[in-house]
């Protein structure tokens, strides 16, 4: 992997990630492919919308198909026919979600099988090697994830777990060929952040990603999280932002410095009727589109929109056709996709501050989800 920056905006940057399957120009969006795959669309359409790297989940791709599957056909990219960047996240999120089937010790976690009740154990080693299995362009440290509402205690020992486990995740990585991102922990206090960067700094890592955000905090507390610890990252190493998110904490965090983005957001909210546009959400399940012959969005040169009618994308939410949710999930992608070349773009031009101001002010959120 090499990083290099092209131009440099304030604290906004444009850059280029070279990886073993490919270069991924940033800043960039990751569309989530929770079992591999972005639900709805194959490689070749995800191509088609500009998709450089994708996001695979390492804890429920350990759970189904198993390694074992994944070794006949030698990684993750050719059982899934992608043969561009993939990121893997370690299964630290997915332990969190299952806190109340789940044991933490020193070593990694005991947890129930949320699929067949079986009993497991994740560690810093164990998701390394499911990591290594899978073949990650980008795999990342096993870290603990905690609720918004834990105490500055319970967080500062948090902390230092996943600080623990980054060493061990790092010295279990090896000298893999692909590469490790540490993250950054330390919930909403500006102390504790600091102090694990310091501890990831010394370790040493490919690239540094800021976890335990979007977990029921406001947006006021995640952007002051950002705004204050993305400056400090590395400026030479690639910056990523985990699970975040809507289209304007994406511009909120590149002002910052961030490089990378994933969200489940574009894709979940495409499948339950919520498409984007430059003027807001448009809710497509409502009455007044049945009879609205224009496209989700006159701007948008997507497959979606240049073929089909908000008329038609109603009738098939309604009717709860497949397709509909495929045709949905190509928009908001291109949609996000689209909104990254265009920050890349206002960089380079000396014009990311007009963009994000002119972006918020027709942003109106005319169809709140």
């Amino acid at each position: 992997m090499t990083f290099s920056i092209k131009k440099n905006y304030n604290l906004s940057r444009i850059g280029e990630l070279k990886l073993s399957h490919g270069i991924v120009q940033t800043p960039n969006f990751m569309p989530v492919g929770t079992y591999g795959v972005v639900k709805g669309l194959s490689s070749d359409v995800l191509k088609s919308i500009g998709c450089q790297i994708k996001l695979a989940n390492t804890f429920h791709l350990w759970l189904s198909p198993g390694l074992e599957i994944i070794k006949k056909h030698k990684d993750l990219h050719n059982f899934t026919n992608w043969d561009k960047p993939i990121l893997t996240d370690s299964g630290g999120f997915q332990v969190f979600s299952l806190s109340k089937l789940s044991k933490v010790t020193k070593e990694g976690v005991y947890f129930r099988s949320p699929i067949n009740g079986d009993r497991c154990f994740l560690s810093p080693e164990k998701s390394m090697e499911i990591q290594t299995v899978l073949g990650s362009d980008i795999a990342m440290i096993f870290d603990e994830c905690l609720p918004y509402t834990t105490d500055i205690d319970a967080t500062k020992k948090s902390m230092e777990l996943s600080n623990y486990w980054a060493y061990k995740s790092k010295k279990s990585f090896g000298n893999s060929a692909n590469k490790l991102f540490g993250i950054i922990q330390g919930g909403f206090h500006f102390d504790l952040r600091k102090e694990s960067l310091k501890a990831l700094n010394e370790i040493g890592f490919d690239g540094y990603a800021l976890g335990g955000l979007s977990v029921g905090e406001s947006k006021k507390e995640m952007y002051e999280i950002v705004n204050s610890i993305a400056p400090l990252m590395p400026i030479d190493r690639p910056r990523y932002l985990m699970g975040v998110g809507t289209p304007l904490d994406i511009l909120e965090a590149v002002k910052s410095g961030i490089d990378l983005f994933d969200c489940v957001i574009p894709t979940r909210n495409a499948r339950n009727g919520f498409l984007y546009t430059t003027k807001g959400i448009v809710k497509i399940r409502n009455s007044k589109y049945a009879i609205d012959i224009d496209p989700v969005d006159e701007s948008c040169e997507c497959y979606t929109c240049n073929n089909f009618t908000k008329s038609f994308l109603h009738y098939l939410q309604k009717r709860k056709e497949m397709l509909g949710a495929q045709l949905n999930t190509i928009h908001n992608l291109s949609f996000y996709l689209d909104l990254m070349k265009k920050i890349r773009s206002s960089i380079q031009e000396n014009s990311f501050n007009t963009l994000h101001e002119t972006f918020k002010l027709n942003y109106s959120n005319h169809d709140k989800i």
